[in-house]
């Protein structure tokens, strides 16, 4: 029966993972840098603000601080995997629209190695592309769109050296494509000429972390959780090219200066990450998170017709609670309730604005007939703009959904 139970999982994350890039945003302002930014969050942390630094549970996957993969249970293995459905709304100059997106997020999984030792992998987006939008040109119009975004393929372990205390680390393997593409119609012309702007990018990325449980009674404890990730140069190679007719089919031409190395001209940031959590009797939990990352300091270099992308120091602070009313009780006791928030500072800057956005998120946690399996529906709002100037405003409503598999795998029992 595990076995079975195994395959199928498998085979759900195989087939997952070939559409994990294809996960849509619709937003204008992924077109600049590497695109709007993940934070490792899954269903159950998304409702509580995205927070996850000193969370310590042995029911759920927590890939934002590796340290946490000790906590679980010798006993337990866990599969996670979650999507989202998002609805906008944007509002600029030219009047309000709206719009649809969405897709798979996330496929994690983690087990027991030793009493005092997890191991989790998974695939997570780190950054996503998508937007569509036109615009006037002298003696035309051009649209632009944009798709794409880069992945983690992760593989992590955590480690309990003593009690209370445990560290862990993440090793990924960073991967995507991003396209931006500028298509131009000529008055009174049909035939459309498309710049494309391709970034590939193959590298590694590290993440560590560490937590601390301080034991203030036998129902109360906090949690400190800290995670550092180093930025470093990155690999993989960007390039232009041109098709001076799209509906012809004729091979396009590769722009100067040609394909340029990422290595020393593209960067990603040190990020820092501090969280303190409060658990009451594993029942009611409450965690205040804050990220930073040194976007300023990266390089991004101006290349032919990239965009000319200044960055800003990014942080993000969170905040959210859990409660379980009673693990035994009736079945509307054993739901788990969710809430939280977030304000972000983002890392791009447009015409000289910074990008915030703000948001709140809630939801259940409903246990499936498995007892330990739990169904995460949650619901977040979210508004972004450019400030002082607002540019464009967004907003946003975001459905997730996320399946938390948690079995007993390792255990013999001996009675027949």
């Amino acid at each position: 029966m595990k076995i079975k139970t195994f395959l199928i999982l498998a085979l759900i994350a195989a087939a997952a993972a070939s559409g994990l890039s294809a996960q849509n945003v619709t937003s204008p302002y992924s077109k600049f840098g590497y695109g709007l930014l993940g934070d490792n969050a899954t269903s159950a942390q998304r409702q509580m603000g995205g927070v996850g630094y000193a969370m310590r549970s042995g029911r759920q996957v927590n890939v934002m601080n590796p340290a946490a993969y000790a906590a679980m249970d010798s006993l337990t293995f866990l599969f996670d995997i979650g999507t989202d459905i998002s609805m906008y709304w944007r509002q600029d100059e030219t009047g309000k629209t709206h719009d649809w997106g969405g897709g798979l997020d996330y496929i994690t999984m983690q087990f027991p190695v030793t009493r005092y030792i997890g191991v989790s992998a998974g695939l997570l987006p780190y950054s996503s592309v998508g937007y569509s939008f036109g615009s006037e040109i002298d003696n035309g119009v051009s649209n632009h769109q944009g798709t794409g975004g880069l992945n983690q393929l992760y593989l992590g372990a955590g480690v309990m050296p003593f009690k209370n205390f445990s560290v862990g680390f993440n090793i990924s393997y960073l991967f995507g494509n991003i396209f931006n593409d500028v298509y131009a119609t000529q008055t009174g012309s049909t035939s459309q000429s498309l710049f494309e702007q391709v970034m590939e990018v193959k590298d590694y990325h590290f993440l560590f972390g560490a937590q601390y449980t301080l034991r203030l009674s036998r129902k109360n404890s906090v949690t400190l959780g800290v995670t550092y990730s180093p930025g470093k140069s990155l690999l993989g190679k960007t390039y232009m090219l041109k098709y001076h007719s799209v509906s012809t089919g004729v091979a396009p031409d590769t722009v100067a200066p040609g394909v340029v190395k990422l290595r020393d001209k593209f960067s990603l940031p040190d990020t820092w990450g501090v969280g303190l959590a409060y658990d009451w009797n594993r029942q009611l939990q409450a965690e205040v998170d804050v990220t930073y990352q040194n976007w300023a300091d990266v390089k991004y270099e101006q290349i032919e017709n990239f965009s000319g992308t200044k960055f800003a120091n990014r942080w993000r602070i969170g905040a959210g609670a859990s409660y379980l009313p009673d693990p035994r009780g009736s079945y509307l006791r054993r739901v788990t309730y969710r809430a939280g928030g977030f304000y972000n500072r983002d890392y791009v800057m447009v015409d000289g604005n910074y990008v915030k956005d703000y948001g709140f998120s809630c939801g259940l946690g409903f246990p499936a007939s498995s007892a330990k399996t739990i169904i995460n529906l949650g619901f977040e709002y979210h508004q972004r703009q450019a400030t002082p100037n607002p540019l464009l405003k967004e907003k946003y409503f975001n459905i997730t959904l996320g399946v938390n598999f948690n079995q007993v795998w390792f255990f013999q029992n001996k009675l027949r």
